[in-house]
């Protein structure tokens, strides 16, 4: 191996309204910087979930293997250090499509593959050593109206028909009321099947795993560009590495910004507004004692998390996409998207009228033309990539990085045959038709989703912009 000059180190600075990173119990190290030439067999672009636990299970495969990981900021900067804590059940692409496109039986076996994924969760996170606070919830998708419970009916006839309904029960909207009181229920679909973690703790829990198992980790180190072929590496500002086997591209949704990826993935922003800690009598008001991931049926989606310090953890589809897939922060703080999102929430709740919000923040997500992951790795070129979780990333990180391992190691996962190992995945329109579709599309299902809201007929474009975001 060849030397390697240590960087400048010292404590990381968080991202502005920070809450998993500086509540992870880590000591907040900033590892050193890339400073020099590095040759290893494996060289990882990012330091996320996707790229953590690739090295992981690259590593306790074959233990005699030399890693290494460059990742932009610092371990968990990405959507890794800024999600939800959903540890989800569900696949991106929804069960309907999934058996459109692929049939009864493929459909299926991604189905459980994905469920599997969070089943084996807290046994694969004992084996690293990592406490991440991870709690088998279950999950609780909830109906505010009609029109979204007939949709919760149709997912729910779905996973019968897959023969995956074991520990799916449709509640009315008394039972869903028991289980959570959230104003306008009109039903839920409740399951046993999904699970909460803490991110901070998981991502950096999993670079120190990694770094146990032998991974070099170079943080404060930018790529900026990758080389395929005989002469494979990732190049750097600050240096360069070489890889003898393969080169990992795991950077998600900022994968768009290097050359040869820039229509892979259109990164999506989401938001997050957290609470105070509530007493119990304010519980006792909120319901939502079994703690499930808990989620409306809106378009611009929702996603809820009771946290293990006792807050309320809000997010949602965040600012509108811009043009050319820029990831520019400054776009994550729009105090406007963080106020309307508290106003929700006290509008689901009404005792909480007063209740006081401690953090707000926003990431990118990387989602695919057709919802789909990809992993893939080949040979000749030395290249592999995995990406595309469309926010169902900490699961679905897990399970394709098991995969890109696999492939990349030489040993079977039992995952080769699902459709989310692939070559060629569907590219996103050039630019400016890129930005025009996606911000049309983003504009008209908020007014969908206002309209349902208020009890007023749809937007007379509904049909154009259904058809446009389906799956």
């Amino acid at each position: 191996m060849s030397q390697v000059r240590g960087g400048d180190t010292g404590r990381i600075q968080t991202i502005a309204g920070d809450h998993w990173i500086s509540s992870a119990h880590d000591d907040l190290r900033l590892r050193r910087s890339l400073d020099g030439e590095v040759s290893v067999d494996i060289a990882i672009l990012g330091g996320g979930f996707s790229g953590l636990w690739t090295a992981y299970h690259l590593l306790s495969g074959n233990p005699s293997l030399q890693v290494a990981i460059v990742e932009r900021r610092f371990c968990g900067y990405g959507a890794s250090g800024r999600n939800g804590g959903w540890c989800s059940p569900r696949f991106p692409v929804d069960p309907a499509p999934l058996i459109r496109r692929y049939g009864l039986q493929v459909a299926r076996r991604v189905m459980e593959a994905q469920q599997d994924t969070v089943a084996r969760f807290g046994e694969t996170l004992a084996e690293a050593g990592i406490d991440a606070e991870f709690r088998h919830t279950g999950l609780l998708s909830i109906a505010r109206g009609e029109k979204q419970h007939a949709y919760l009916q149709k997912t729910f006839a779905t996973y019968e028909a897959l023969g995956l309904n074991e520990g799916n029960r449709m509640l009315d909207a008394a039972e869903a009321f028991e289980q959570v009181h959230v104003t306008r229920l009109s039903g839920a679909l409740h399951s046993t099947l999904g699970a909460t973690v803490h991110p901070g703790k998981l991502v950096r829990g999993l670079a120190n795993a990694v770094e146990a198992l032998g991974a070099q980790i170079f943080e404060g180190t930018e790529a900026t560009s990758v080389r395929r072929g005989g002469d494979a590496a990732i190049c750097c500002k600050t240096g360069v590495v070489r890889a003898r086997r393969a080169v990992v591209v795991a950077g998600e949704a900022y994968i768009p910004g290097l050359a040869g990826f820039r229509r892979d993935l259109l990164p999506m922003s989401s938001m997050i507004v957290l609470t105070e800690p509530l007493t119990p009598a304010q519980w006792e008001a909120v319901g939502w004692q079994g703690g499930e991931c808990l989620s409306s049926q809106a378009r611009t989606k929702n996603y809820l998390t009771r946290t293990c310090d006792d807050r309320i953890l809000y997010g949602s589809r965040g600012a509108p996409y811009h043009f050319g897939s820029a990831t520019r922060d400054e776009a994550l703080r729009e105090e406007a998207v963080f106020e309307w999102m508290r106003g929700t929430v006290r509008e689901w709740w009404p005792a909480l009228a007063d209740i006081g919000f401690s953090n707000a923040w926003g990431g990118y997500l990387g989602v695919p033309r057709d919802w789909m992951p990809t992993v893939h790795f080949d040979p000749d070129s030395k290249l592999a990539v995995l990406y595309g979780y469309t926010g169902r990333g900490v699961s679905t990180s897990a399970m394709c990085a098991r995969l890109a391992a696999g492939l990349v190691g030489g040993w079977q996962t039992g995952l080769e045959g699902l459709p989310f190992h692939r070559a060629a995945p569907r590219k996103w329109e050039v630019e400016p038709f890129r930005w025009g579709g996606v911000r049309y599309v983003q504009n008209a299902l908020a007014r969908m989703d206002a309209a349902e809201e208020q009890n007023r007929a749809m937007p007379i474009d509904a049909p154009l912009a259904e058809y446009l975001s389906a799956q």
